[in-house]
């Protein structure tokens, strides 16, 4: 089974992008891949919004997938919170067994099934257990994805703690640039954050509006996760 979760230092920190980038950059090397969204939450439409974020970035379309929609966003939420809230919200319980069954069946079809995470990899999905329990569960390799800005370096690090505690894989880190920030920050960030961990670092995406040129510059960080994601397998 070749299958990988992409998980966050936060939310809104580029998961979305570098899950879609990933699965396009598989997908071109003759791959049959699909993504996941286990949980999706402040989705106005009965359909995932970062599915269809990797769609676009991936070239394809909604029809694409026609077969495997219940599969790869088992549960949508209209509220914009954590997945716990939501699933209160709307009285829906969130089931790890459904979302494992989803994971599995998707793993029986396609080459590659990119799984992209929620938020943090603390983030609840009921009283009880976390998103990462189902990393662990399916000992899934992590893709981690750090939002390069001030406090990425606490934020990375806690996460990789977390990580380690649970002897979670991790394949590497993939910071990306947020707009608006200090130079020497964004490049001091990742030097000191793999000096600290001791975990490869993939590359640094830049912020870039125009996809194309931002998928351009992920090609060789691509390179880099599928080669470390083929020796895992």
């Amino acid at each position: 089974m070749n299958a990988i979760f992409v998980a966050g230092t936060d939310t809104g920190i580029g998961k979305t992008v570098v899950a879609g980038c990933l699965a396009r950059y598989i997908s071109e090397k003759g791959y049959r891949v699909i993504t996941q969204k286990w949980i999706q939450t402040g989705s106005r439409h009965n359909f995932s919004a970062d599915i269809r974020a990797h769609l676009d970035i991936m070239g394809k379309e909604k029809r694409d997938i026609e077969g495997y929609l219940h599969h790869v966003a088992p549960y949508i939420f209209r509220a914009a919170c954590s997945p716990h809230l939501a699933s209160e919200i709307e009285d829906k319980k969130i089931s790890r067994d459904k979302i494992i069954k989803s994971f599995k069946f998707l793993s029986g079809e396609f080459d590659f099934v990119i799984a992209e995470g929620l938020g943090g990899v603390s983030v609840p999905f009921d009283k009880k257990h976390l998103a990462i329990d189902i990393v662990k569960e399916l000992n899934l390799p992590v893709l981690l994805v750090v939002g390069n800005k001030l406090g990425a370096i606490n934020h990375a690090l806690l996460t990789i703690e977390a990580l380690r505690k649970r002897k979670i894989k991790i394949l590497g880190l993939v910071f990306n640039n947020l707009k608006g920030q200090d130079g020497y920050i964004l490049k001091d960030n990742p030097r000191i954050i793999r000096a600290l961990s001791r975990q490869r670092v993939f590359g640094a995406l830049p912020w870039l509006a125009a996809r194309e040129r931002l998928y351009k510059r992920f090609v060789p960080i691509g390179d880099q996760i599928l080669k470390r994601l083929l020796a895992y397998g």
